[in-house]
């Protein structure tokens, strides 16, 4: 299993369960190395869902009580075991990268940081449940992955901007 992407690259693989056994790795690394419960951490986006072609990026949902109270100590911790803190603005969200090595060009895991059991975090797991227990779901998801990879490799925002539709129609089955 070869894990990463360089920075503006778009590339699916082949599923492999080999995805999950690299998160429980990481997932025992940040335990180790910060002071969050392990149930506050999940395996999400498309390498958590079985069957699943993905970007080989392991993306995984930390969850603390506060996003304006974490500090710098956490940051620490994170970073003993690897994972960055990148400029990205995202609401109600603070992300980390973990990358091949110090050029800091390939990244390989996310940590997506958000408030454990809000609306993001809720929305998040509910996505990766609803996909894997659903098989016309999943291959949706695949064909506009595929289509937008038909146009481009390149363009992360665009990709996402790309699917962003049939996220949130998931994200509205959760609210009923």
């Amino acid at each position: 299993m070869k894990l990463g992407l360089k920075s503006d690259e778009v590339r699916l693989v082949d599923y492999t369960p080999e995805w999950n056994k690299e998160f429980l790795k990481v997932k025992k690394e940040l335990v180790k190395n910060t002071s969050i419960d392990e149930n506050r951490m999940q395996h999400i986006g498309s390498t958590a869902i079985k069957g699943m072609s993905a970007k080989p990026i392991i993306d995984i949902l930390v969850g603390v009580d506060d996003l304006g109270k974490v500090d710098k100590t956490l940051f620490k911790g994170f970073s003993r075991a690897g994972f960055l803190r990148l400029k990205v603005e995202r609401p109600g969200e603070i992300v980390l990268a973990k990358f091949t090595d110090d050029t800091y060009e390939v990244k390989t895991h996310y940590i997506h940081l958000v408030e454990y059991q809000k609306e993001l975090w809720n929305n998040l797991i509910f996505f990766r449940d609803y996909l894997n227990s659903d098989e016309a779901a999943r291959k949706q998801y695949l064909d506009i992955k595929s289509a937008y990879l038909k146009k481009s490799s390149t363009g992360v925002n665009d990709y996402t901007d790309f699917k962003e539709e049939f996220v949130k129609d998931i994200f509205k089955k959760r609210r009923g």
